[in-house]
């Protein structure tokens, strides 16, 4: 079975009304190929704003994080419950920046996509190296660790998302190039067809989130591994259209 190709946009912490009504009509009257899924995640005040606005089928709404608990007092944090509750349908989870700037850890991210699944949001999971880990060669070493701490939470897959994003090329213009990426792709494929089994492995979807972008987007389109892109600031532009487009 063919894997639905699939373009994530995190919008990360930008955005005003004006901003994302502009992006969201961008992709509503825009013409869409019919073979791809999009998932959009404005910052969580304007979660329920996004979906308000979204008429188009192939396209949804995400969090850019949730926490392990559905309620309580946990000031600051997004819960699984809420983001459903406004229309929400997935969230991005284990971002680098959620990882080097807020300090989680593999143990728990692990969880955090275990309880996402389990209250009924898809999530899309990032992993990926730094450059010090990249120069040391380490970088298989760094995406298995990441993923043994989640295969030892998740059992189904099903609505698991994998977005591999080199720490290295986010926000720096730098990109892996798509045979490099390729070659990590079919490692982390391979990796899970060996700790999941073939089918999760072949039906599990793997981005490439390294300053994807309307130019450079076009050049991953042969690579079989490579199911798509998470968008970062090229999400926010109307080049956008043109990468959710590229495998048209």
């Amino acid at each position: 079975m063919a894997r639905t190709f699939f373009i994530g946009g995190n919008f990360k912490l930008n955005g005003s009304k004006k901003s994302i009504k502009e992006i969201v009509e961008r992709l509503n009257t825009a013409s869409l190929a019919d073979n791809v899924e999009v998932v959009i995640c404005p910052p969580a005040t304007y979660l329920d704003y996004t979906v308000s606005l979204v008429n188009k089928k192939q396209v949804t709404v995400g969090a850019q994080n949730t926490y392990v608990k559905a309620s309580g007092a946990y000031t600051g944090e997004n819960s699984v419950e809420q983001i459903l509750d406004v229309g929400a349908k997935w969230t991005i989870l284990g971002h680098s920046e959620r990882r080097t700037i807020f300090h989680e850890d593999d143990k728990l991210i692990a969880e955090k996509t275990k309880f996402a699944l389990d209250n009924g949001a898809g999530v899309i999971l990032c992993i990926g190296e730094t450059l010090e880990e990249k120069k040391a060669g380490i970088t298989l070493d760094v995406v298995q660790r990441q993923l043994k701490a989640v295969i030892a939470e998740v059992k189904d897959w099903t609505n698991v998302v994998i977005a591999y994003e080199p720490v290295w090329a986010i926000g720096t213009g730098l990109a892996a190039t798509a045979d490099d990426a390729q070659d990590i792709h079919a490692s982390i494929r391979k990796y899970l067809a060996k700790e999941l089994g073939d089918k999760v492995a072949e039906e599990t979807r793997i981005l490439y989130g390294g300053s994807a972008n309307g130019s450079n987007c076009s050049s991953f389109q042969d690579k079989v591994d490579i199911d798509g892109f998470l968008v970062g600031g090229a999400s926010l532009k109307p080049e956008f259209v043109d990468i959710v487009n590229s495998r048209a």
